[in-house]
């Protein structure tokens, strides 16, 4: 089974100079080619009798090499994987475009122009000798990291990212299968606002909640920027500050819903979820901002893959299936319930329960179904 493997790299100042240099050539190469598709997609509408094909990739970089290497000697500095790997994107990415690719219930968006400090990465191919805490790559040399890294693998490509002040490189990797031991057959588990998962068997997880930890500080610094001159030093000085404490908050969401994942994986045998509709539930604006910060999307992400691995069975519930609004005891289902209701009272048995509890119950006895019918 094929994992990303990403980790950070320990720089000196040359060598944050020169991954700078790939990530600004590779972004200068996307940003060209992005001009030039424009370019003659204008013209094909103006003059539509007399169209020019829309280029390909390797065309691009063609092109590239002749008009753009020539003119910028700074392009021999870097390795030539750099903006070629750019333009694949581009072309990607419009393909996507034209194709109408739907992310997330949306259809992909016209291709953007890159900006200098946002999300700046670029990729290599080639040969590349991996030790301890040591990774040669082609042009750039050899790479320290804070991690050791995983030995014994092939690595044929890899990307080099910069978040923040901070530089990282992701490769994948091939990963054994793991069947681990499982303490619970089948568990149900309900996510929520108030805690990030309620499970069948009554265990509940609170959510790491980290940008509400730290929104008056990120507002505070936010505000202190707003004055600056905008590509002054200060300015940029203020703008990683800003970005260190956006990936510390990430960090913390990541880390809580990675160790609920694993521990869910690897303990159940069956695990039963709901299919949530995120982009629906963000529209609602008083609740849009809980529910970002617990992070359901990359919650359901992360236990598909980790299902796999340790030999776990996800079950998908559909969205409209009434877990909040049954009772878990008799099974009559209410025809109401607001989001203020904590306690679930059951008007037929007298029945009552948390509830979330009694949601990821319902979860666990109709996965049990499911799974029975497979």
């Amino acid at each position: 089974m094929l994992l990303g493997f990403k980790t950070q790299l320990k720089l000196n100042n040359h060598q944050r100079e020169l991954l700078a240099k790939h990530a600004g050539t590779a972004r200068h190469a996307y940003n060209w080619g992005l001009a030039l598709c424009k370019q003659i997609l204008s013209h094909n509408q103006t003059f539509p009798d007399n169209k020019i094909k829309f280029p390909t990739a390797v065309e691009l970089h063609k092109w590239l090499n002749r008009l753009v290497k020539t003119e910028n000697q700074w392009y021999y500095e870097v390795s030539k994987c750099a903006p070629q790997q750019a333009l694949r994107n581009l072309r990607n990415a419009f393909s996507d475009f034209f194709s109408k690719k739907l992310i997330n219930g949306k259809p992909v968006g016209f291709p953007k122009f890159k900006k200098k400090y946002h999300h700046d990465s670029f990729y290599l191919d080639g040969r590349f000798q991996v030790d301890q805490f040591k990774i040669k790559v082609p042009v750039i040399g050899l790479l320290k990291t804070y991690e050791r890294l995983p030995q014994g693998v092939t690595v044929k490509n890899v990307t080099i990212s910069r978040q923040a002040d901070r530089w990282f490189i992701s490769f994948k990797i091939d990963t054994q299968l793991q069947n681990t031991p499982k303490v619970i057959e089948v568990v149900g588990v309900d996510l929520g606002v108030k805690s990030l998962a309620t499970l069948s068997t009554g265990e509940v997880f609170k959510g790491a909640k980290s940008y509400r930890k730290y929104e008056s500080l990120l507002s505070r610094m936010q505000r202190l920027n707003r004055h600056k001159i905008k590509g002054s030093q200060n300015y940029r000085k203020a703008q990683c500050q800003i970005a260190k404490l956006h990936q510390k908050i990430a960090n913390i969401r990541r880390d809580t819903l990675h160790k609920l994942t694993t521990y869910l994986a690897k303990n159940h045998g069956t695990v039963v979820i709901e299919d949530l509709n995120v982009s629906g539930m963000l529209a609602n604006r008083k609740l849009a901002k809980a529910i970002s910060d617990m992070g359901f999307y990359e919650f359901r992400r992360q236990l598909e893959y980790k299902s796999k691995l340790y030999g776990c069975e996800l079950v998908i519930i559909d969205r409209w299936f009434p877990s909040s609004k049954t009772c878990s005891n008799c099974g009559h289902k209410k025809e109401s319930l607001s989001l203020g209701e904590r306690v679930f009272n059951c008007g037929n048995c007298g029945f009552q329960i948390d509830r979330d509890l009694n949601a990821s119950i319902n979860l666990s006895q109709h996965g049990r179904q499911v799974s029975r019918h497979k």
